[in-house]
């Protein structure tokens, strides 16, 4: 018994605090992939808490109940002018509500909100709110994207509305194509003579489709959505595990309505509601959790050293701030490309999370600022100022002199007599570094 409790013991430190301090480097192929499994799985399970995803799940369920009307009179205004608008229209039937009492009655608001858009005086009134309706819907995906991805700028009205309205524009188009292509290869195949020796391997492959198409539309989600870079590989591992989950679900909630029965003879008609809640809860706790992961498998360099970065001495921590510092002024005195935050880590074999750390504590002293490349959203950082006025003594002291100062004064006499003393002291340490230029050193 000692002995398994001793087992589980080390297991949970090896995953708690030993497996963040193994870099990728130390490992072999195969090891990576399976400590990169291991580290995907705790942080998106703890991001999964920490993010809040649910609540996040839940306000977007809100936000869709607002949308979804619009949203689809759009889908399906765009397949009228392509002539497919009853092949989308059954196709949103199947996939989105799977439910006939309400597929009627969203149907039925649809069919009337695109008469009241395109006739009578106030059209130009109706196609506005369509428009900001899914406009509204499409910036609150974006905000809850970008606090996963831990982006605080979002961006511009213009950058928003060409980038949602396309994919609103692809959306009709994915839709048929799915759906034409499942009945043209199940069409041309039947004529086929190798139909019979590969019926069943077809069949697979047709009913198959849907999960290729899942795949496609959550990986351009995942890279489209957030505003910043998101490398393909990992947009499409997050596609693959959500579109999986999500045509899963999709399967298991239209098979169970047959289960509820008894529900829909409490509740009649009303039964369509809680469900259709349900499913957009659930569907947007998928979306979220494939955003998370993406996330994660993209910035799991980020974890290396976690408990370290967390605990590290201020000395230590003094020492690297200068050396970053140092690096950066020095590219810029050797006229040398800026530098992201990643190559420095990278180049110098320090942990990417105290790098990152230390280089936005730099930007918020106006010691650093950063450059920001709107087309390939890439960060990169230089001196503030002239590095000739660059000295150890300014770095510090801007660090040390962020935050809130003398809220106690004159709450005691030897607080503020201490207060001055110490000031006097520190001086006498600054004089000593005064004139050291940081790219001097």
């Amino acid at each position: 018994m000692s002995r398994l409790v001793a087992a589980i013991v080390r297991l949970y430190n090896f995953f708690r605090y030993d497996i963040w301090k193994i870099t990728e480097l130390e490992l072999s192929r195969t090891r990576r992939f399976v400590y990169r499994l291991f580290k995907t799985i705790i942080l998106a399970t703890r991001g999964f808490i920490q993010d809040d995803l649910n609540i996040k799940a839940s306000a977007l369920t809100y936000s869709i109940l607002l949308a979804i009307i619009p949203l689809f009179a759009l889908i399906i205004a765009i397949g009228k002018g392509f002539g497919v608008e009853k092949l989308i229209e059954n196709s949103l039937q199947d996939t989105f509500i799977g439910q006939d009492d309400m597929t009627d009655i969203v149907m039925g608001f649809i069919e009337r909100y695109l008469q009241t858009s395109q006739h009578g005086l106030f059209i130009g009134i109706g196609l506005f709110i369509l428009f900001w309706s899914v406009m509204s819907f499409f910036r609150k995906v974006e905000k809850s994207f970008n606090s996963i991805w831990q982006v605080k700028k979002s961006r511009t009205f213009i950058r928003q509305f060409t980038t949602y309205f396309s994919g609103v524009l692809i959306i009709p188009l994915l839709i048929v194509f799915s759906s034409g292509l499942s009945i043209y290869v199940s069409a041309a195949l039947k004529q086929s003579f190798v139909y019979e020796v590969l019926s069943p391997l077809l069949r697979f492959g047709v009913k198959f489709i849907p999960y290729i198409i899942n795949w496609i539309v959550f990986t351009i989600m995942y890279i489209v959505i957030p505003n910043t870079k998101v490398r393909l590989h990992n947009a499409l591992t997050a596609g693959i595990i959500a579109g999986t989950a999500y045509q899963l679900f999709q399967m298991i909630y239209i098979d169970s309505q047959v289960y509820l029965s008894r529900y829909n003879v409490v509740y009649g008609s009303f039964a369509a509601i809680p469900l259709l809640l349900l499913w957009l809860q659930i569907s947007c706790l998928i979306v979220l959790l494939g955003a998370e992961i993406s996330y994660v498998s993209q910035n799991i360099l980020n974890f290396e050293y976690e408990i370290d970065t967390k605990n590290i001495s201020t000395r230590y921590k003094n020492f690297l701030t200068l050396f970053i510092t140092y690096v950066i002024v020095k590219r810029f005195e050797e006229q040398k490309p800026a530098l992201t935050s990643g190559q420095i880590a990278a180049k110098y074999k320090l942990p990417i999370r105290i790098v990152t750390m230390l280089i936005s504590e730099l930007v918020d002293v106006s010691i650093l600022i950063e450059s920001y490349n709107e087309n390939t959203k890439v960060k990169t950082y230089l001196p503030a100022f002239d590095i000739n006025y660059l000295t150890v003594n300014m770095l510090f002291t801007r660090l040390e002199m962020q935050g809130s100062e003398m809220f106690l004064s004159n709450k005691h006499e030897l607080l503020d007599s201490f207060w001055e003393r110490t000031l006097i002291l520190n001086q006498r340490f600054e004089n000593q570094s005064r004139e050291i230029l940081v790219k001097d050193i």
